[in-house]
């Protein structure tokens, strides 16, 4: 085992550590667990101790971050007295056949330093042996219906290994809560259902995208991309942030048509009512104030999101979209055009030799 002097001011302990088998991860946290105790009572704080929780973060590795973030956000959730796992693992069981598993980054080193300035107390960085000591096993956990949608209907058997791992580096950590970004919405759709289903007593937060400047979904594969190919690129999340201004207008003209005075009391339609309001805006658009009047517009937002995807669709290099849906949350069908609540647009697409993926959640019915 592995340890190095801590840089981080947020955690409790004195050390950060590299453990690579479950046996060393929990000798260490145990042995942090006692130290805790005996820093607790000699600073008269007798049930910091006994609160401490531990939370992972699981990885691949490369690490940028958007899993400093998560890291982050495990040691706000834990505390000073909690102990916060980083595991860094290339899953061999989610890559299907044509897929990066050789190609993908392993950057352990890089990956240490950010984790430990993050707050992390350890990383987990168990070998293919340790997760599977038997080879590939022969039982594992099937994502079942939600599963074979969107993500896994592109890579059949994904979720399938996602899943398998997952649950394995549950029990191997032993925390109390697991964090996971919503840039991967359908995993962590999948994870939470898995942990209802079966009973896991573990919490699962789910933590915001993180963003670079331009927009781009921050994502380990994003440095395979050339200067052109991320330019188009850029076209993912400004075609999802395209959707959620249209809906965001979609909603302001509905709230105008409402807000005229008498309107809730004639049997007027919004379009009659945006006509009598009068306002230049809304009479030019005459397809905004169409869908504003009828159901809640999931139609419009699609082909927002659309509009953008197929000019990038024409770019040098182009993007070659895999799927565009707005679905719901609960089991990733798509949504009707009537669909009140949540929703998560989501897209999917190759850029050169690249495949990415994006999402946001939208609300309908918001201002009715």
């Amino acid at each position: 085992m592995r340890s190095t002097s801590s840089t981080s001011s947020t955690s409790s302990t004195t050390s950060f550590a590299l453990v690579r088998t479950a046996d060393e991860l929990h000798t260490l946290v145990a042995s942090r667990a006692s130290a805790a105790r005996a820093a607790a009572s000699s600073a008269a704080r007798p049930h910091a101790a006994e609160n401490s929780r531990t939370a992972v973060v699981m990885t691949m590795g490369a690490l940028h971050e958007g899993h400093a973030t998560l890291v982050r956000t495990a040691r706000e959730y834990v505390g000073p007295d909690g102990f916060v796992v980083v595991t860094v693992f290339v899953n061999p069981l989610q890559f299907g056949a044509g897929e990066d598993l050789d190609r993908y980054p392993r950057t352990l080193d890089a990956d240490l330093t950010t984790a430990e300035a993050a707050g992390a107390d350890t990383v987990f960085a168990p070998a293919v042996d340790e997760v599977y000591p038997g080879g590939e096993p022969q039982v594992r956990i099937s994502a079942g219906p939600m599963g074979e949608r969107l993500e896994g209907a592109s890579r059949p058997g994904h979720f399938d290994g996602m899943l398998t791992v997952v649950a394995k580096l549950l029990h191997l950590t032993r925390p109390d809560l697991a964090l996971f970004g919503q840039k991967d919405a359908q995993q962590l759709a999948l994870i939470r259902r898995m942990a209802r289903d079966l009973n896991f007593p573990v919490e699962i937060v789910g933590v915001p995208t993180v963003r670079e400047g331009d927009g781009l979904a921050l994502s380990s594969r994003n440095r395979y991309l050339s200067a052109g190919e991320r330019r188009t690129a850029l076209a993912l999340s400004g075609a999802l942030f395209a959707a959620g201004d249209r809906l965001a207008a979609q909603h302001a003209l509905r709230a105008r048509a409402d807000s005229l005075p008498g309107a809730q009391n004639r049997a007027e339609t919004r379009a009659e009512a945006l006509s009598r309001l009068g306002e230049a805006r809304a009479a030019a658009d005459a397809h905004a104030v169409a869908q504003a009047t009828e159901g809640n517009g999931a139609e419009a937002v699609r082909a927002a999101a659309r509009a953008v995807l197929d000019e990038a669709a024409k770019a040098e290099p182009p993007l070659t979209l895999d799927y565009l849906a707005l679905v719901d949350p609960a089991d990733f069908t798509e949504v009707a055009d009537d669909h009140e609540g949540e929703a998560i647009l989501a897209v999917a697409a190759r850029v050169g030799r690249t495949r990415l993926i994006d999402n946001i959640p939208l609300t309908f019915g918001a201002t009715k």
